[in-house]
């Protein structure tokens, strides 16, 4: 593990602008971590908590997932997903509203969650399953001017993000005391891997993986900001969790390549040079 976490590193060092990361090895369970404990911005992996959240409500008796959810014109005034574009007052299950919030990280759906599960209750969850460094400052993001650099903003750590896929994995495998710990139940647990492994946002952590590899995964974006946390399969078994936080992304790179594509394809390499180490 210390050899293959020096090559992240130095694939990481090569680049203008911080990257913080969790590596867990799911065969031997060794960690390692680049700033796994700084409190980065999460962007969109926020939503793997809210879903989470939610998930709890399910089982808690709060929400049926089978309940139809109304799409409201007050939660359209995003950018993110596909929603906003559609004509309001259009109703789907919750369940398909967690699905569209993780698959395209659709924020009409994500804004309508929040409310629903509530922004106290969220953030008291986050603690409660070990999220120590993540805190939930809003379910619909803001937009405009006050949305860039300054503006309060959810924010995580890599740990934080591996520790959730973790408990998450852990839950769906039958582990009834990491389901119990995220307040669910191994097959609530399996719904949300599910999910997040039907994401089709994937040009960070699967894009340089063989074709086929499964990814459940959940991306962030934010200004300057390019994440993505995931657990990467070597066919059907689980092979290890990585979460990766750029954070200081410059709009060009030096060599003249966009800065949003430069984070993609480290965060692409990062995942491939652990996927060639780790691999059977």
């Amino acid at each position: 593990m210390k050899d293959l976490a020096r090559c992240l590193n130095i694939l990481c060092d090569a680049q203008p602008f911080q990257t913080n990361w969790f590596l867990k090895d799911l065969r031997t369970g060794e960690t390692a971590d680049r700033g796994g404990d700084v409190i980065v911005p999460s962007a969109s992996t926020r939503k793997m908590s809210i879903m989470m959240a939610a998930l709890k409500g399910v089982h808690d008796g709060r929400f049926s997932l089978n309940e139809p959810v109304t799409m409201l014109a007050k939660y359209q005034d995003n950018d993110s997903g596909t929603f906003q574009h559609l004509t309001p007052g259009f109703t789907i299950t919750f369940r398909d509203v967690l699905v569209m919030m993780i698959i395209v990280s659709d924020n009409t759906c994500t804004g309508t969650v929040v409310d629903m599960v509530g922004l106290d209750e969220l953030n008291a969850y986050s603690k409660a399953i070990g999220l120590r460094g993540t805190t939930h400052y809003y379910g619909l993001p803001p937009r405009g001017p006050g949305r860039g650099a300054g503006a309060k903003g959810t924010v995580t750590t890599a740990n934080d993000s591996g520790l959730l896929l973790d408990t998450i994995l852990a839950g769906a495998g039958g582990d009834m005391s990491a389901a119990g710990r995220l307040g669910s139940t191994p097959e609530l647990c399996r719904l949300g891997l599910d999910i997040l492994s039907w994401q089709k946002l994937n040009t960070r952590l699967p894009s340089l993986l063989p074709a086929g590899t499964k990814v459940a995964h959940k991306t962030g974006t934010g200004p300057h900001v390019f994440n993505d946390a995931g657990i990467i399969y070597q066919g059907d078994q689980p092979l290890f969790i990585l979460t990766a936080y750029t954070i200081g992304v410059p709009f060009e790179l030096p060599d003249g390549m966009p800065g949003f594509a430069g984070a993609a394809q480290l965060i692409g390499r990062l995942a491939r040079t652990a996927f060639n180490s780790l691999k059977k």
